[in-house]
């Protein structure tokens, strides 16, 4: 069902069924076993998370896990991903916590969206607030800037060049390009959801009308979908880029000190392992 969400003014659909839910925790409690881990977090990702899936997306689903304490122990590197075949429209992969607090202290911001999806399958509350607030305090905008201006300006290049374009190509640009100027404008995590963001980000009645029906398409039609350029988005998203290569973020500096993420991690390790009822 397309909706908006309380004052948006832009279209969303966030599709999970039941039946999908129910799927994905079999999933998750088949993973742990067969991994002696334990999930920490998991949530959708990709276009049902933002807000703008078709009827035949796959359901992106990305966790967080942790080991018990031999396994950080070990003098060998072990695998710190743990990937699943996609089957059934469900493709499931997850970061181990180690792995996911060096990203974080990076500010990636992959992970960052995770941690703010608006459809979670699994968390582990009082831990995973720990890690929003630690994901906000080793934010940078200057990487997180960099990051999304480089993806909209790849897809720009590589997808939106042609006689046809597919639907979900103009929401790979449009995405990065407003959380660029949302890093921009507020110097702060951009929101996942496409609504929220372009709801704060766009007046321009025109442009929003064009947007919204460009959703109810998307929303309507399969992943391959294609149109005739939309000259009003077109024309949004080139001057948008534009503006967006003028500005130069400062440099990025020294990532701040592992001392809050160690901790984290020690407690967390000792905690799943059965050695410490202490989670602070």
């Amino acid at each position: 069902m397309l909706s908006t969400e309380s004052k948006e003014t832009v279209l969303s659909a966030h599709p999970v069924s039941d039946t999908v839910r129910r799927t994905v925790e079999e999933q998750l409690q088949a993973l742990e076993h067969q991994h002696d881990v334990t999930v920490l977090f998991a949530c959708e990702s990709g276009s049902r998370g933002w807000g703008f899936a078709s009827p035949d997306s796959d359901y992106d689903v990305r966790f967080v896990y942790v080991h018990k304490l031999p396994w950080y122990l070990s003098v060998e590197r072990q695998r710190d991903v743990i990937e699943v075949p996609i089957s059934d429209e469900l493709d499931v992969s997850g970061w181990e916590l180690r792995k996911a607090l060096q990203l974080m202290r990076a500010s990636n911001p992959v992970l960052l969206e995770w941690l703010r999806s608006p459809i979670v399958y699994r968390e582990e509350a009082q831990w995973v607030d720990r890690l929003r607030n630690m994901s906000a305090m080793y934010f940078s905008p200057v990487r997180a800037y960099h990051h999304y201006l480089s993806m909209a300006r790849n897809t720009v290049r590589n997808h939106l060049n042609g006689e046809t374009v597919r639907y979900k190509k103009y929401f790979y640009a449009l995405r990065p390009l407003l959380c660029a100027r949302w890093v921009r404008e507020h110097g702060t995590v951009p929101p996942m959801r496409f609504a929220e963001l372009a709801t704060a980000l766009l007046t321009d009645e025109a442009l929003l009308d064009e947007l919204n029906a460009l959703l109810a398409k998307k929303m309507r039609a399969g992943e391959s979908a294609t149109s005739a350029p939309w000259k009003g988005l077109h024309a949004f998203i080139e001057q948008e880029l534009a503006d967006a290569l003028t500005f130069a973020p400062a440099h990025a500096g020294e990532k701040l000190p592992a001392t809050v993420a160690n901790v984290y991690l020690q407690n967390a390790v000792l905690h799943f392992s059965g050695l410490n009822d202490d989670n602070q």
